[in-house]
């Protein structure tokens, strides 16, 4: 069995928003729409700080899909568009999407957008991977942890992507694994733990 999961260290972590970037053009996100955010702790404006000068301290916590083990969003799905697929991911099957945004309410992370209008991408074509299939208009999407990717063994264009090697990614379920170790050695955590869904993101400080 495989449960596919990363772990990012915030401590390295410098805003830079190379990995909301590189998901945006992996995954063909169009305009004005992310599903991997960098936000500053402490203050709702990008790159913001927090204290009193000249005391002022600054950190990110980059956010998406948390890949919960127990997620909100596919029990309230009413068709089953949302799934866990068999690495653990989840995943939404476009197809089965009707637009409801029941996900969308239950996910406690703000985690998905939706594509209101005809999506707008600038330039005017697609530039997602190749394999990564083009959402229409009226379905919810979200950070697939680069399923086309992963799938052919490769690392989420996050994780590649990052200057700073503040992102492992790989299988929870191999103690063995560098993304086991580090959650262990570092006493890493997950967001929002009394909501019961189990991310399979982990951080640490």
């Amino acid at each position: 069995m495989t449960k596919l999961g990363m772990v990012i260290d915030k401590r390295r972590c410098i805003g830079c928003q190379a990995c909301a970037n590189a998901c945006k053009m992996q995954n063909n996100v169009p305009m004005g729409m992310l599903w991997n955010r960098v936000l500053t702790d402490g203050t709702d404006i990008v790159d913001g700080a927090f204290g009193v000068y000249p005391n002022l301290n600054r950190s990110y916590t980059p956010v998406a899909c948390q890949h919960c083990e127990n997620p909100a969003c596919q029990k309230v799905c009413p068709t089953g568009a949302t799934y866990k697929d068999d690495k653990g991911r989840v995943e939404i099957d476009y197809d089965k999407c009707i637009g409801c945004r029941m996900c969308m309410a239950a996910c406690p992370y703000n985690a998905r957008s939706f594509n209101w209008e005809e999506p707008v991408r600038d330039p005017d074509f697609n530039y997602g991977g190749k394999d990564v299939p083009v959402r229409p208009k009226g379905v919810a999407e979200k950070c697939t942890m680069c399923q086309e990717r992963t799938d052919k063994g490769e690392e989420p264009m996050c994780v590649k992507s990052c200057p700073t090697k503040a992102r492992v990614f790989g299988d929870l379920d191999d103690p063995n694994s560098e993304i086991s170790k580090k959650i262990s050695e570092k006493n890493a955590y997950t967001l929002l733990p009394e909501q019961g869904t189990r991310p399979q993101v982990h951080y640490y400080n």
